[in-house]
């Protein structure tokens, strides 16, 4: 079966409900999009963000968990190079090392497809579920989305997203991390059908964030993840990386690898 934008954008555009954490779909008028695709970045090709922003260190807010059952998987040397090197942005347009948000705590850090997408609208609000058990572990909550500081700020205030929120507008960390990205990983049977589920439930895509430049020049087929990392700047206790769009862990393995 395939999947494309001709067969699920008139669905998740024109037929479903009102929308939840998000501003009302543009009408069915408007709503015509031409996309131009890139090519997939490679993993290998690194490119650091801007370091012209002022640098801010994150507040130490070290875990009180023990640990889970599984040791460190630790990350390739490469990898670990790549991500001591990568600067994401905050709020405020402070550029902080993406180490620094679990160098001295534990955190759980989700990895957007990109701000406007109404998937990772769903998976913030799973995980804003389980704050409280993480909060009661001393486990930092932390999105990280590939685009714009003002893209990031729209996110938090249409979610509501009660952990933090940065913007990594090169993708260097998606790169560091190799996350998947292409078409082919964005529209699947199995993404199409998540994608009607999550409009049945009430969020939304918001189609202005997902056709600004930041997000359309890279294609916007990227996928993310979620990792479990820290305290120590090497220390990944835990790694998912999307296969396809929506393709969610189980929360209890989040649950188990950050706050058992």
């Amino acid at each position: 079966m395939a999947i494309t934008l001709s067969t699920i954008a008139p669905i998740t555009r024109n037929y479903l409900s009102p929308a939840k954490n998000s501003p009302p779909s543009c009408p069915s008028s408007s709503c015509t999009y031409n996309l131009t695709l890139s090519p997939s970045v490679t993993a290998n090709k690194t490119v650091l963000a801007s370091s012209s922003h002022t640098r801010r260190r994150v507040s130490a807010a070290v875990s009180s968990s023990t640990g889970t059952a599984e040791s460190s998987i630790g990350i390739g040397e490469e990898t670990g190079s790549l991500l001591e090197r990568v600067e994401v942005f905050d709020l405020n347009g402070n550029s902080v090392l993406i180490s620094d948000l679990w160098k001295d705590r534990k955190a759980v850090v989700a990895f957007a497809r990109h701000f406007g997408c109404v998937l990772c609208r769903r998976r913030a609000d799973m995980l804003v579920a389980k704050k409280d058990t993480m909060d009661a572990s001393g486990v930092a909550l932390v999105l990280i989305g590939p685009g714009s500081v003002d893209q990031a700020r729209t996110f938090s205030e249409q979610s509501g997203f009660k952990g933090e929120v940065y913007a990594d507008p090169s993708y260097a960390s998606y790169k560091a991390l190799s996350f998947v990205s292409g078409v082919s990983t964005t529209f699947t049977p199995g993404a199409a059908l998540k994608i009607i589920e999550a409009y049945m439930e009430g969020y939304r895509q918001d189609w202005k964030l997902s056709f600004e430049k930041d997000t359309r020049t890279k294609g916007g087929w990227q996928q993310g993840g979620i990792i479990v990392a820290g305290p120590g700047i090497s220390n990944i206790s835990y790694i998912h990386k999307d296969k396809e769009a929506g393709d969610d862990p189980n929360i209890e393995e989040i649950l188990k690898a950050c706050c058992s």
